[in-house]
């Protein structure tokens, strides 16, 4: 199935205490190039996401922004320092016994001292936490194919479209090649009959004069290879793994031909029918690089 290579892409996952939301955009590039920006605290996962939005993605400029938040109140813990408080206790103790102060030693004194409390983050389980992230990861990457899929359907409506209409000037480029000869062979013997004013005609020579014309701008190879690059474009249309590459190499093709036609056709209408021919496949080159 064709795919465009822009599109954007939304998913979330929860659970009781954690919640992840991923967004991905992604334009045409000629190469795959994923950009991830994800919270600090969760840059272990970073190959994980490249490598699943790999596996789904294979061209394009893809960027993944993952947000995260944790709500839960059990991921925290506070600790006590009890040499130090021990340490603080002492030392208040001996001030008070030396300057024989007021004893006002309380379980709010020795807490406000510094590091006596500390509170740390438990950690994650990081598999969990992945699972988690991989859930929204998926439905972001789901939601964005189904968008590229509708939009490359759209432009292999296109470029079909586009197809059916050079296979059609085509055969008129095929139809009017053989009178080209003819209208040649005509005005040579005319133009030869002026210059010799009604004499006899060498009908060998004119036979050759011909022959060699008709050699110089025969255009049958370069419509049966036109033909067959115009086939499989559309064959390729039709395949379920990515062709924007291959596409790419068909057009160029396409466009070399369609050239050398222009180049030795030495016909007005032929001429004409080769810039129709040339102007769709420049739409099309211009529609296929936003092709994965």
């Amino acid at each position: 199935m064709i795919r465009s290579m822009t599109g954007f892409g939304r998913g979330e996952s929860q659970n009781s205490s954690k919640k992840f939301i991923v967004e991905i955009k992604t334009v045409n590039h000629r190469y795959s190039d994923v950009f991830t920006r994800l919270p600090r605290q969760l840059s272990f996962l970073e190959d994980r996401v490249r490598e699943l939005v790999s596996k789904s993605l294979s061209r394009g400029k893809i960027d993944v922004y993952v947000s995260y938040e944790d709500y839960g109140e059990d991921g925290k813990t506070v600790l006590l320092d009890d040499a130090l408080a021990k340490a603080y206790i002492n030392a208040a103790e001996l001030l008070r016994d030396k300057y024989s102060l007021r004893d006002d030693i309380s379980v709010s004194l020795i807490a406000r001292f510094p590091d006596i409390l500390k509170v740390e983050k438990t950690e994650d389980d990081e598999e969990e936490l992945w699972l988690l992230l991989k859930a929204a990861l998926e439905n972001a990457l789901a939601a964005l194919v189904r968008m590229r899929e509708l939009e490359g359907e759209g432009l292999k409506a296109s470029i079909l479209e586009k197809t059916q209409y050079m296979q059609s000037v085509l055969k008129e480029i095929t139809q009017r090649a053989p009178d080209v000869v003819k209208e040649y062979k005509i005005k040579l013997e005319n133009r030869i009959k002026e210059l010799l004013e009604q004499q006899t005609i060498d009908e060998n020579r004119l036979a050759m004069e011909v022959a060699i014309f008709a050699d110089r701008c025969s255009i049958d190879e370069e419509i049966v290879r036109l033909n067959s690059h115009i086939s499989q474009l559309t064959e390729a249309l039709n395949m379920q793994q990515p062709v924007g590459r291959k596409l790419d190499f068909l057009i160029q093709e396409m466009n070399r031909e369609i050239n050398t036609i222009g180049s030795k056709a030495n016909d007005l209408n032929i001429t004409r029918h080769v810039v129709e021919i040339k102007s769709e496949i420049e739409k099309i080159r211009e529609q296929i690089q936003n092709i994965e």
